[in-house]
């Protein structure tokens, strides 16, 4: 039976806004403060997916959070009506008034942990959504990121949905942007690679921890989560991440390595102990594995943290044996990571051999590129059948999408755009009208209470 990688990517929401609320993510930080254009935001994501669409590829979308999410308000002590809330934040808190508008649920690679059937003990589709209780405006996303793939994913003869792990600094996890699975082909067995920041309860932790920045993923959180997937241990290799890496703006795995099929692209500096690592790979692969791995006399940290060039998009190319590299501009822009790019294309001993740059320009200045984009979900052709048809991409779905963000996204946004009431309203007719065009029903939290 054939094996689709499945790429659900995050629909930017209508609030996306830069406001620098994660510690260790550089580009977040700088451009905070700086006025965002949602409506090209979401555009540039939607021809993200247009492009893999039209290469042939399986292509999906989530739905973004609502936004503001007015129970975060509450729970943070604002009384009364939502524009009283949104009124009294602005005024006392604005930085939680940012956090309760992030769009960060964008980047679904934060969304869950997804291991396909084929790997899985029981021949399930195997979900957990992270917790992401690193960041305040993330940590809001877990229980709608469930209930969405729940929704999406619903028939549990071949989905089985697993408890968010418990909300602490022991079990803090960032989904799939610190994991990987590497197989010959989507249809044959795989290696799952888990990477950590730290192990939260060793006794004897590194000598060389992040002094800077904080370690977001722990061990006992990726263990938890191959123990609910029922993976088998001779398949699943842990990595912790280079702490000067870390403290260098490398803040998930996917911003230093990045797999497809038998290929794994990694900077040099990515891992602790990294030769130990890359070994354990090739000795659980029953495959010939493709290591592409890059130095720090090649390409710097810095230039990998800026340019995004892992954070970039392998992907198979159908009717064909070989692979393409789906980079942002800036990796382009760069000369240095450039001439890495021209370097790996010219080499016959991996099958990637052509490049395409996106502008993603508004997603990579608030800190995330193609790969945070999107969500991979393995899926055979009757788990293709039985989850949600609505979010599937197709050309009618791309247009009415277009026509829907020209109608209800701004151009202009900044903090002080926050506190309108009209604002608010304007994103909630937005969700409401979305969740119709998705065939979804009311999933948000304001739709049980008024209709727009």
């Amino acid at each position: 039976m054939k094996v689709y990688e499945l790429n659900m990517d995050g629909l930017v929401g209508p609030t996306h806004n830069y406001a620098g609320l994660a510690p260790g993510n550089i580009a977040s930080l700088n451009y905070a403060s700086v006025a965002s254009n949602p409506q090209a935001a979401a555009l540039q994501g939607l021809k993200k997916m247009r492009l893999l669409h039209s290469m042939g590829l399986k292509q999906g979308l989530f739905p973004p959070h609502q936004r503001p999410n007015l129970e975060l308000l509450h729970q943070l002590g604002f009384q009364g009506k939502p524009t009283e809330q949104l009124y009294q934040a602005y005024n006392k808190a604005p930085e939680l008034l940012s956090a309760c508008y992030s769009a960060s649920s964008m980047w679904a690679a934060n969304a869950a942990t997804v291991t396909p059937s084929i790997d899985t003990l029981d021949r399930k589709v195997h979900f957990t959504a992270a917790n992401l209780i690193s960041n305040l405006h993330r940590h809001q996303e877990a229980d709608f990121s469930k209930k969405l793939l729940e929704c999406i994913f619903l028939n549990p003869d071949y989905f089985k949905h697993h408890p968010i792990l418990p909300r602490s600094t022991i079990t803090g996890d960032e989904g799939a942007a610190n994991h990987n699975r590497i197989c010959q082909k989507y249809n044959q067995p795989g290696i799952h690679l888990f990477v950590y920041g730290k192990k939260a309860l060793a006794k004897n932790p590194l000598n060389s921890i992040p002094v800077k920045y904080p370690a977001r993923q722990t061990r006992e959180a990726s263990e938890a989560i191959v123990r609910q997937h029922q993976l088998p241990y001779n398949k699943v290799v842990f990595a912790c991440q280079n702490p000067l890496a870390i403290d260098q703006g490398v803040f998930h795995n996917d911003v230093i390595s990045v797999a497809n099929e038998s290929v794994f692209l990694v900077h040099e500096q990515a891992f602790h102990q990294q030769n130990t690592v890359l070994k354990e790979l090739s000795e659980k692969s029953s495959f010939p594995l493709t290591i592409i791995q890059l130095s720090q006399k090649e390409l710097s940290v810095a230039d990998a943290v800026e340019s995004y060039l892992f954070n970039s998009q392998i992907i198979s190319l159908p009717q064909s044996d070989s692979m393409m590299l789906i980079a942002p501009f800036e990796c382009q822009n760069n000369s240095r990571v450039n001439e890495c790019i021209e370097r790996i294309l010219s080499d016959a001993s991996n099958p990637i051999n052509s490049v395409h740059f996106l502008d993603l320009k508004q997603s990579m200045q608030n800190g995330g590129g193609p790969a945070c984009l999107r969500l991979r979900v393995p899926l055979n052709e009757k788990e293709l059948d039985a989850m949600h048809q609505g979010v599937l991409i197709n050309e009618e779905l791309l247009k009415t999408l277009e026509k829907w963000i020209l109608k209800h996204y701004r151009t202009h946004l900044t903090a002080n755009d926050l506190a309108d009431p009209l604002f608010l309203e304007e994103c909630f007719c937005a969700l409401d009208e979305l969740t119709q065009i998705l065939k979804l029903g009311s999933i948000y939290p304001f739709q049980l209470e008024k209709t727009c």
